[in-house]
C-alpha cells in the first residue's frame, strides 16, 4: 500500500513538473498579528495626505485586487499614469510595478505612499500621524515591542499582509492537482493557449509576472501617452514599451486590461494581444475558448479578509 501511495505521489509530481503552469500553494507561513495590523493599515485613509485614499482605493480587494478605472485617482483627485495591477499573488512576481522598478514587496509598498499622485505622504508624516493614535501605538507596542512607531515597521506590517494575499484553489489549480476536470471548452482553450504561444510569456506559478516583454512585438503598439516603462528605469530607448508580463490569475476580475487599460473585455484583450505580440489573428471562436480557460484562473480569496 505504501509503495502504491509513493507511486501516486511521484506520478503527481511528475505530471505537475511537466506543466508550464504550477498551482499556488494552498497555505503559506505568515505572522498573523502583523498581517492583521497590515490589513488595518492597508484600508486606512490616514496614510494619505488629505485622508481620502488608501491602498485599497487602487487595489480593491473585494474585486480582483486591481482598479476598475483606466487609471487610479489619488489625493485631491490627481490621476495616475498607468493602470493599477492586482496586488493578489504579488509575492510571486519577480519584480513589482509594470516597469519592475521595485525589487520586492517592501519597495512596492513604500512607492504609492510616497508618490505625489497617489497618497502623497513621506515617512516623517506617516510616523507623526500614527504615533498620534493611541490605538496604533498600542498595536505596534504589542507586536513590535516599541514605544514609538517607525516607518519601517509600518511597511513591514503592510508587506506581511500582502504576503498572505494569495488566491489558491482556482479551478485550473485543482485540475492540475487531479481533483476536477475542465469542461470541453476550457480544456480546448488551454490547448489553444499553448498552441498559439500565449504560454511563452504567461507561465509559472503566477502565469506571468516573471519576465519583461515588449508590448508590440510583431506590430508596433502606437500610443500618444508616455507610460512608465522599462525605458524609464534603464534609461535605454530599446526598452520603450517594455513592461513586466502581468499575471493572468483572477484575470476575469481585473478589467480593464493592459498597462493603458485600453482593452475592456477579456475577449478584446486576447484578440489584441494575439495581433500585437503573437503576430496572428486568432479566430473569434478560438479566442472565446481561450477566454473560457482564463476564467478557470479565478482563485479563492484569503480568509484574512473576512476578519
Amino acid at each position: 500500500m505504501l509503495k502504491y501511495l509513493f507511486f501516486l505521489s511521484f506520478f503527481y509530481d511528475l505530471c505537475i513538473a511537466s506543466e508550464p503552469i504550477s498551482p499556488i500553494p494552498q497555505t503559506v507561513e505568515y505572522d498573523k498579528a502583523k498581517a492583521l495590523l497590515g490589513k488595518k493599515l492597508f484600508f486606512d485613509t490616514a496614510l494619505s495626505r488629505d485622508n481620502t485614499v488608501c491602498c485599497n482605493s487602487c487595489h480593491v480587494l473585494r474585486e480582483g485586487g486591481a482598479d476598475e478605472n483606466q487609471v487610479s485617482v489619488g489625493v485631491e483627485g490627481r490621476k495616475g499614469n498607468i493602470q493599477s495591477p492586482t496586488v493578489y499573488n504579488a509575492r510571486y512576481n519577480f519584480k513589482q510595478f509594470w516597469n519592475g522598478r521595485a525589487r520586492n514587496l517592501k519597495e512596492q509598498a513604500s512607492g504609492p505612499m510616497n508618490n505625489p499622485h497617489e497618497q502623497d505622504m513621506n515617512p516623517q508624516l506617516i510616523e507623526k500621524r500614527l504615533n498620534a493614535s493611541k490605538i496604533y501605538r498600542n498595536l505596534f507596542k504589542k507586536i513590535y515591542h516599541t514605544t514609538r512607531i517607525s516607518y519601517n515597521e509600518v511597511i513591514n506590517a503592510i508587506v506581511e499582509f500582502e504576503k498572505i494575499l494569495i488566491t489558491p484553489n482556482a479551478k485550473f489549480d485543482r485540475y492540475l492537482r487531479g481533483e476536477v476536470k475542465l469542461s470541453q471548452q476550457e480544456e480546448k482553450g488551454y490547448a489553444l493557449f499553448k498552441q498559439y504561444g500565449c504560454i511563452t510569456c504567461h507561465n509559472g506559478i503566477n502565469i506571468g509576472g516573471n519576465s519583461f516583454q515588449k508590448m508590440g512585438t510583431f506590430f508596433p503598439y502606437k500610443t500618444k501617452a508616455d507610460y512608465p516603462d522599462r525605458a524609464k528605469v534603464t534609461g535605454l530607448k530599446r526598452y520603450k514599451n517594455v513592461f513586466k508580463v502581468p499575471t493572468l490569475r483572477n484575470i476575469a476580475l481585473t478589467s480593464p486590461y493592459f498597462h493603458d487599460g485600453s482593452a475592456k473585455t477579456l475577449l478584446q484583450a486576447v484578440q489584441r494581444m494575439s495581433h500585437f505580440n503573437l503576430g496572428v489573428e486568432i479566430p473569434k471562436k478560438d479566442a472565446k475558448d481561450i477566454v473560457a480557460f482564463l476564467k478557470t484562473l479565478t482563485g479563492v480569496k484569503p480568509k484574512i479578509l473576512d476578519k
